[in-house]
């Protein structure tokens, strides 16, 4: 079932990398509850998990702040740009997400412009978005391109304007709440799935305009919202 609110037909479509296209996100929580111990900073995995996809030197001070930890000056660069070799090092054979290589075939197929923006840094985003399998590699708005990840707007207003389109007449399509809300921030439809640590319900509260289970679902939304002869289900009312 459709939104029976549904936003305007978009003039492009910026997606989220990790948890969004590519199962990645229990491969991050890996990486910073390692780096995160080495600075003795002892959360769990449902802490953390949710934390995913924002700014990483903020959620080294989520952490530390947590667990009681005092950081050093410059301790939450340190740990975000360890956690990020140590992801790298683990990503060696991402998997993209059921729904991903369909979604992105079906919105060349109908000449909708798209793009990847994400917090994350070139060498840590190079096998995710390899695992996509396309023809040839697509733009890609990554963490060294702003000065403020999300949840700030920074890196989907570039995404916008290297499309060549207004923010407001984009979607952007995440998997976390500070998808959403970095979304909000830039005047983009916010498009929730539930396919990383974050429920639907929750990305409706952190301000998704539509929220979907997975990818398939919205697929078979975006058939209809940007044309195609596909049926469209899947997708839930999210105000």
């Amino acid at each position: 079932m459709t939104t029976p609110h549904a936003p305007d037909r978009p003039l492009a479509i910026l997606f989220d990398l990790d948890g969004t296209l590519v199962d990645t996100v229990g491969i991050r929580v890996e990486s910073w509850l390692e780096i995160f111990a080495d600075f003795n900073i002892h959360v769990d995995r449902t802490f953390l998990a949710p934390l995913i996809g924002t700014d990483g030197k903020l959620l080294a001070r989520i952490g530390a702040e947590h667990t009681g930890v005092m950081l050093p000056p410059g301790g939450d660069a340190d740990i975000e740009r360890l956690a990020g070799e140590r992801f790298a090092e683990l990503n060696q054979h991402p998997r993209p997400l059921i729904g991903a290589a369909a979604t992105l075939a079906h919105l060349d197929a109908v000449g909708m412009p798209w793009a990847i923006a994400t917090s994350s840094r070139p060498d840590e985003a190079v096998a995710s978005v390899a695992s996509l399998g396309l023809e040839t590699r697509p733009l890609v708005i990554d963490g060294s391109d702003v000065e403020h990840a999300k949840p700030a707007p920074d890196l989907l207003i570039k995404g916008a304007h290297q499309l060549d389109v207004a923010p407001g007449a984009a979607w952007y399509v995440g998997d976390s709440r500070w998808d959403m809300l970095a979304a909000v921030a830039a005047g983009m439809t916010a498009v929730g799935i539930a396919s990383g640590a974050t429920s639907e319900a929750d990305l409706a509260a952190a301000g998704a305009a539509m929220t979907f289970a997975d990818l398939e679902g919205f697929l078979d939304y975006v058939a209809i919202a940007v044309g195609s002869q596909a049926g469209a289900s899947g997708a839930t009312d999210a105000g």
